[in-house]
């Protein structure tokens, strides 16, 4: 019996090959997965709190892929790859290196002009990779890490609370930072900033 998942409204489809490609043979339900899966990111959260990184260091391509093989690679094949399928969301899989070496350059630009307030640098970098979608899944999740890893590595800020809640199941929290990208999408970041501090 394969992996059978049911989505929520905003979490994006894996393809056949994608579900193919995870490495533990006794998961076959959502509830399965989201545990391992968690677990994978408690053990990369635990291992980004005792880390001091360097500007230099955090915006690479390099560095953003190792913290998503971190996250998932106890679970999936692909952590820490680029996706080789377009999704519904995110840019053509053949732009995602281009689009996220923008990404980089934009954010040294804007930490070291003081283009905007930390909060609003981390968030717009936040929402900016979310929309590149570079990997099949975790994309969300990912973002929030390395979120949380910027505004408190390179700005000496308190990590985001992100809504204080669980934002995998479908529900109020889930509601309000969906709408709060919408919003980012159309280039206001008020909400999903105020959202990651609430």
């Amino acid at each position: 019996m394969g992996l059978e998942l049911d989505y929520i409204f905003g979490q994006t489809p894996l393809d056949e090959d994608e579900k193919d490609a995870l490495l533990i043979d006794s998961i076959v339900t959502r509830g399965e997965l989201d545990e391992f899966e968690q677990l994978n990111i408690e053990e990369a959260v635990a291992w980004s709190l005792g880390q001091n990184f360097k500007i230099e260091e955090l915006f690479t391509e390099y560095f953003i892929k190792h913290v998503h093989k971190k996250m998932f690679g106890n679970v999936w094949e692909w952590a820490g790859k680029f996706r080789k399928t377009d999704k519904n969301i995110g840019v053509d899989k053949n732009q995602i290196t281009i689009e996220l070496k923008k990404l980089i350059d934009d954010t040294r630009h804007w930490i070291e002009h003081d283009t905007y307030e930390p909060d609003e640098i981390t968030i717009r970098f936040k929402h900016r990779l979310v929309s590149i979608h570079c990997f099949p899944n975790g994309n969300g999740r990912h973002s929030r890490l390395l979120a949380d890893m910027i505004v408190e590595k390179i700005f000496g800020r308190e990590v985001f609370s992100w809504g204080a809640h669980d934002l995998a199941p479908a529900g109020s929290t889930r509601k309000k930072y969906i709408d709060a990208l919408r919003a980012a999408d159309k280039g206001d970041y008020t909400l999903l900033i105020a959202f990651s501090r609430s």
